[in-house]
């Protein structure tokens, strides 16, 4: 969904999208991403790249194999605001936030960089964190926004994406 302004939308996001479980009446993790697509437009953010999707191994306790994504969305939201649109997503395929981290997921959407730089607030950290280290979400975001550039660290993602590998 475009906004109502003739130069478009004011911010742009990369999400990183991950899956390891079954979702009743969706299927796989791979059938999840490539379903979780329509949602991000439905909750009017426009999506202007989606990756290939590939396979990773879990992290921490878990035994499943990930399905990995990124994408480049567009909106005029600030990130408090997409933060609550993509957990409204999660939801809508039955994840939930409580239990251990690095369990089983039937949708993880997570806001890695965007176009204004850094942001913090108690609920959300942009850069993520821990996006540096974590191969399956820099090959898939590198494949997309292979020049779009870490605010702290200077690097773009494709050099990231390299160190990762």
């Amino acid at each position: 969904m475009r906004s109502s302004k003739s130069n478009g939308p004011q911010h742009r996001y990369l999400i990183a999208l991950g899956s390891n479980m079954r979702v009743p009446g969706v299927g796989g993790p791979r059938r999840v991403l490539q379903t979780v697509r329509t949602d991000i437009e439905g909750a009017g953010l426009h999506l202007e790249s989606f990756s290939p999707i590939i396979r990773s191994r879990p992290i921490g306790p878990s035994q499943r194999q990930y399905a990995n994504a990124a994408a480049v969305v567009a909106c005029d939201d600030e990130p408090r605001q997409v933060l609550l649109k993509l957990q409204g997503i999660e939801s809508n395929y039955r994840r939930r936030r409580t239990g251990p981290p690095w369990r089983r997921r039937q949708l993880d959407l997570d806001i890695i960089l965007w176009s204004g730089g850094a942001w913090a607030s108690p609920d959300l950290a942009i850069p993520h964190p821990l996006f540096r280290q974590r191969s399956f979400v820099l090959q898939p975001a590198a494949t997309i926004a292979p020049r779009w550039r870490d605010p702290l660290t200077g690097l773009t993602l494709r050099q990231l994406a390299a160190r990762a590998s």
